[in-house]
């Protein structure tokens, strides 16, 4: 993989690059459509590609691995092969699923012994076979295997915790040296940055996983319920910290203006299941704030569903038709919502990108910021 950054912010520390993978280019900042066991919800590839414009997209591993399991996916040839989807993709390593798991597994230092959410039966994935894992599912880039902390938790435990995934990583690391993807083509491995919201844990941290210099890092457990102000300023030591060279990916973040701030603060790289899922719902973000479509207002408004929009749902349809799909209960509904808010999403960081070169980041996000949270 290469990194190359091709604009920075003078008033902030944006910065706008491309990384190169096998599967295609990724011009940065970029948000990651969450494909969890191998789609995304409600959307065609096709979609993802020539309406969302997508550059990339998220797979996890615990679910991949599970269903439909590594000998499926090793006989179409790899991920992309197996979902038609010809461009980079990533593999989160499966860390926070096992965690939200709860009674259901059982941490040691060894790895995680889990049962499976879908039949009961028992697992473990260790840093070792979480590589070969995602060596065999063939994403582009693969994440270190982690321990995600909760929110809240006692410094003791997140200091546990992070010394955990510190000695995981260098397991990772060995691993990932010493194997080879089975398809023939060069795959990235991210370490991850833990310590919760203690500060000198997560600069700790960062220094450590730095030491790797693998090629790109991802910061973690920022997104498990902390205040919105502990994740921005963990965010910006963090950036204050990790190689500036590499892309820094910020793990399940999130809100619109979350990646607006995140972006000003030297992050590259986001994913977050909200478009789709809270689309499902009935919540539509557009660059004038988000809207509800499940609201009587709209019985009877027959205007686009977002004249400002790109996708091709946003003029094809009312606001007074996809009103009523939700209603309805409509699986076209759901289809609508996750298609216009993940084409939101892309457009609003190639927006952000255009306004790094153009070198008016910091006045362009605060006007965006104030407009994204107005309730329409």
């Amino acid at each position: 993989m290469k990194f190359t950054i091709d604009a920075l912010s003078t008033d902030c520390n944006a910065r706008a690059g491309k990384i190169e993978t096998h599967h295609g280019e990724i011009l940065t900042p970029i948000f990651m459509p969450v494909g969890t066991v191998g789609s995304v919800k409600a959307v065609h590839s096709y979609e993802l590609t020539n309406d969302v414009k997508a550059q990339i997209i998220l797979g996890n591993t615990y679910h991949l691995y599970l269903r439909p399991g590594l000998d499926i996916i090793e006989k179409a040839g790899g991920i992309q092969k197996f979902n038609s989807w010809n461009k980079p993709m990533l593999t989160d390593s499966g860390g926070y699923q096992v965690y939200s798991l709860g009674h259901n597994r059982k941490i040691t230092d060894n790895g995680v012994v889990f049962s499976s959410h879908i039949d009961g039966s028992k697992h473990i994935f260790t840093p070792e076979n979480v590589m070969d894992i995602q060596r065999k599912i063939g994403a582009d880039i693969i994440m270190a295997f982690d321990e995600c902390t909760p929110f809240p938790c006692e410094r003791d435990y997140a200091k546990k915790s992070m010394d955990l995934t510190h000695a995981w990583l260098k397991r990772c690391v060995n691993q990932f040296n010493n194997t080879e993807c089975p398809y023939g083509y060069s795959q990235t491995l991210f370490p991850i940055v833990q310590g919760s919201v203690y500060k000198d844990l997560r600069k700790q941290s960062c220094q450590e996983i730095a030491s790797y210099n693998c090629d790109g890092n991802a910061i973690g457990g920022l997104s498990v319920g902390e205040p919105i102000e502990d994740m921005y300023e963990l965010t910006n030591l963090c950036c204050s910290i990790l190689p500036k060279e590499k892309p820094r990916y910020l793990m399940g973040v999130g809100t619109p203006a979350n990646i607006l701030e995140c972006i000003g603060m030297g992050i590259d790289m986001f994913d977050c299941v909200m478009p789709t899922r809270n689309g499902r719902n009935g919540m539509l973000f557009t660059s004038e704030g988000i809207m509800n479509m499940k609201n009587n207002k709209w019985k009877d408004d027959f205007s686009p569903i977002d004249e400002n929009g790109t996708s091709v749902v946003d003029t094809l349809y009312t606001k007074a038709y996809l009103r009523h799909l939700f209603v309805s209960n409509e699986i076209l509904a759901l289809q609508i919502a996750s298609l216009h808010n993940l084409s939101f999403y892309l457009w609003l960081v190639n927006q952000a990108r255009e306004h790094i070169i153009a070198n008016d980041y910091h006045k362009w996000k605060d006007m965006m910021v104030k407009k994204l949270t107005n309730r329409l």
